[in-house]
């Protein structure tokens, strides 16, 4: 982690919402969302969330070896986004605690606000990462 990683970061994020990122899409195997209109998903939302405060902090860390992944989510969908609208998250970084990254998240669509709320990150090392993730894998096939 570098020195800049501090309280105050801030970042916007923009993305048009294509037929891909809608309720049926998030799990084409369920009949249940399959039927259900065609907005943004919920899920999805939370993905371009995430997006956002990854592009805030990826300057103050030492991609690609250090990344974060996703702790904690508490967030608002507040407002249906059909495709074609953008959205823009903005993020702003609130609390760095050791390797603990704390959040402040909202997105609109140009139209309504759609999303507010919190989300958590942990700086972790890729390569560590990884081999816990092999050997979680291997003590599951004994």
């Amino acid at each position: 982690m570098k020195e800049t990683l501090k309280p105050g970061i801030r970042y916007e994020h923009k993305f048009v919402i294509p037929q891909s990122k809608t309720v049926p899409a998030l799990y084409p195997e369920s009949e249940e969302f399959a039927a259900m209109p065609e907005v943004f998903a919920t899920g999805f939302l939370v993905g371009f969330l995430e997006w956002a405060c990854i592009r805030a902090i990826n300057p103050h860390i030492d991609w690609p070896q250090e990344q974060t992944v996703g702790t904690h989510i508490d967030v608002s969908h507040e407002a249906a986004t059909p495709p074609g609208l953008e959205v823009t998250a903005t993020v702003e970084l609130i609390a760095v605690e050791g390797r603990r990254l704390v959040f402040n998240v909202e997105a609109h669509d140009g139209v309504d606000l759609i999303s507010k709320g919190r989300h958590e990150r942990f700086v972790i090392n890729r390569d560590k990462f990884v081999a816990k993730l092999g050997a979680k894998k291997g003590a599951r096939s004994i």
